[in-house]
């Protein structure tokens, strides 16, 4: 890619901008301010690759800016989750186990038994 010789960015932070995107050089450039890149509404023949360029550059560094963001965040989720989840299983085995009670209560119990009772007899007498 040339950069453009339009008398208006000639002399501009646009030429230093331009330069490191030529250079490939995407430190210098977001140091020069390429993620805050506005070409504005000046778009001459002699610039629109360049401007093309540049904000070409700038759009695929902030996709991977928020990329790499959103990343963080889901790792951020998942450390939570599993602290959470860890501290619930602690929490489980430091808890004093109740004793065991009976699947019934006497009563229920009781009528349960006498009912087997009463449809065995029937099967069988």
């Amino acid at each position: 890619m040339s950069v453009a010789r339009c008398p208006r960015h000639e002399a501009s932070a646009f030429r230093a901008l331009a330069d490191a995107i030529c250079d490939d050089d995407l430190d210098r450039a977001i140091a020069l301010g390429l993620l805050a890149f506005d070409p504005g509404a000046h778009r001459c023949d002699d610039c629109r690759k360049t401007i093309d360029a540049i904000l070409t550059a700038r759009d695929g560094r902030l996709r991977a800016l928020a990329a790499r963001e959103r990343f963080r965040a889901r790792e951020a989720r998942l450390a939570a989750r599993a602290e959470a989840r860890a501290r619930r299983r602690a929490d489980a085995l430091a808890a004093p186990r109740a004793p065991a009670t009976p699947a019934l209560p006497p009563a229920a119990a009781a009528a349960l038994a006498r009912a087997m009772a009463k449809a065995a007899a029937k099967r069988s007498g």
